[in-house]
């Protein structure tokens, strides 16, 4: 009964981990599209206004 108790708690912790990991990178996969946006609407201001040999 005590191995039981023992797995049961080293599945709980690898799952919590995981649950953390696949947070922390949905919220950087969010952080990233927002950057690749940011980035994208400079691009497309210095294009359109002639400055094409200045970045952002």
């Amino acid at each position: 009964m005590n191995t039981l108790l023992i797995i049961a708690g080293v599945i709980a912790i690898v799952l919590l981990l995981v649950g953390g990991f696949t947070q922390a990178l949905n919220w950087l996969l969010w952080v990233g599209i927002v950057l690749l946006l940011v980035a994208a609407i400079g691009w497309l201001l210095s294009f359109v206004s002639g400055r094409r040999g200045h970045t952002v």
